[in-house]
């Protein structure tokens, strides 16, 4: 089933996220309808806070990072790069910071290069609450980076300096009030009903 994605302003989207144990409710069913929310809107990552659950929770899939664009800058390490983070904490960020642009399927029409450290080590539970101590890198930890910081209360604009933030500001209200087309179900905190 595919959940509305919750949008910029939300409170939910600020809070620091709980952790969760194996007996929370409907966990698998919430994981296959968080992939595929995911998927319908054409998105890498989704945190449980953009579905408007604030547990400590993010489903990925880059495999659409795998494929060359047409700078022939495909990562096929990614193919098969698909995980389930249950409790993840981030031991360490290392290496020099790079930019990429980043959008969020919370924040739609905007992308902005943000910069992050290369490299992490992360520890989190999978699907079936075994745990997993891994190292990333490049695409894979941005990834990882970006859905950590939603369980973590933070978005990706925060990462921006204050005149890129003035300059969004607009555009960012306007999500809020529900003033932006999107292909995929979303819920807006500050949308005007009977329009």
């Amino acid at each position: 089933m595919k959940l509305p994605i919750v949008a910029y302003g939300d409170p939910i989207l600020r809070k620091k996220t709980a952790e969760i144990d194996e007996d929370y409710p409907n966990l698998k069913e919430l994981i296959d309808n968080m992939f595929e929310t995911m998927y319908s809107a054409r998105g890498v990552g989704l945190a449980a806070p953009q579905v408007g659950l604030p547990i400590r929770l993010f489903v990925i899939d880059a495999s659409p990072f795998a494929e060359d664009d047409e700078d022939g800058a495909g990562d096929p390490s990614l193919m098969d790069f698909k995980k389930v983070l249950i409790n993840p904490i981030i031991i360490e960020e290392t290496g020099d910071k790079w930019g990429f642009n980043e959008g969020c399927l919370s924040i739609p029409d905007i992308t902005e290069e943000v910069q992050r450290p290369a490299n992490i080590i992360i520890n989190y539970l999978d699907e079936d609450f075994e745990e997993h101590e891994v190292a990333l890198s490049g695409l894979a930890a941005r990834i990882v980076q970006h859905e950590y910081d939603h369980i973590e209360g933070k978005l990706f604009i925060d990462k921006l300096g204050p005149v890129k933030k003035a300059m969004l500001k607009s555009k960012l209200d306007a999500i809020s009030k529900g003033n932006v087309r999107v292909s995929y179900k979303m819920r807006f905190p500050f949308e005007k009903k009977g329009r």
